[in-house]
């Protein structure tokens, strides 16, 4: 799923500034355009990292700090940038189906996030029973 600029967003990018005559305008012009459009998608991926994330800290109650975690582990376990994993966990709450790599990983990370939870309960349980 790599991002790749189309022919429309190109389009966009090389529509026609004032003529100036002024070759570094037109160069700076088509950069800030481009820089527009990456910042737009980002705008928009962010969107559905955020919805992620809520959807990680509903199946395994947590901060939001430790659902990115969880998410950023996925996403390097599969070697897929993490907006897509985002994409593909978000796309679920329409009867879509998980991939089996994201799956896997995911529930690998959400069972490592619940025995260390179980673990610092145990730990702090443990101190409270028997003090220092």
């Amino acid at each position: 799923m790599h991002q790749v600029t189309t022919p429309r967003e190109e389009q966009r990018l090389l529509r026609p500034v004032p003529a100036t005559g002024d070759a570094d305008l037109l160069a700076e012009v088509v950069e800030l355009r481009a820089k527009n459009e990456q910042l737009a998608r980002a705008l928009a991926s962010r969107a559905v990292i955020d919805q992620a994330r809520g959807m990680v800290m509903a199946l395994a109650p947590c901060s939001s700090e430790r659902a990115w975690d969880v998410l950023v582990d996925v996403s390097q376990h599969c070697n897929i940038k993490l907006r897509d994993v985002a994409v593909a966990l978000v796309v679920t709450t329409n009867d879509r189906t998980l991939p089996e790599p994201i799956q896997r990983e995911l529930r690998r990370a959400l069972r490592g996030l619940h025995l260390a939870d179980r673990t610092s309960t145990d730990v702090a349980t443990r101190h409270r029973r028997d003090p220092p």
